[in-house]
């Protein structure tokens, strides 16, 4: 598969995992009343067994075998990916005072960023 085609997947995927993030947050926070930070892991977790699903047999089509190994590799990338992301997150919001909502907005692009890279290279890498 081309690049790009792997690229506009992951983008596609993407998008759909940022509609759930998207409204679990605003669930949370708005009609729940949870602050942002369990708002956020409880979104990011969420949609993460979306994204494997997409990421293991729609965009990196790694098929069949290997799957308990994509998984721990899959979770090592995500926990990377969210640690990056939820440490500017909690920058924006305590030290630059970035509107909680565009905070977390923010953040969904530093999360894609290293996601898929450690997808790609790590979780689904031909090996």
């Amino acid at each position: 598969m081309k690049e790009s085609t792997r690229i506009i997947r992951f983008i596609l995927i993407g998008t759909l995992n940022f509609l759930i993030i998207a409204v679990v947050v605003w669930l949370m926070m708005k009609v729940l009343g949870c602050n942002y930070k369990v708002s956020n892991v409880t979104a990011y977790v969420i949609a993460q067994t979306n994204n494997f699903c997409w990421s293991k047999f729609w965009v990196f089509s790694s098929g069949r075998g290997r799957l308990w190994r994509e998984i721990i590799l899959f979770l090592i990338a995500f926990g990377c990916a969210y640690s990056a992301q939820f440490l500017c997150l909690l920058l924006m919001v305590e030290v630059l005072s970035v509107n909680v909502y565009l905070a977390q907005f923010l953040g969904l692009f530093i999360y894609g960023a290293v996601n898929y890279m450690m997808n790609r290279k790590l979780t689904f890498g031909r090996h």
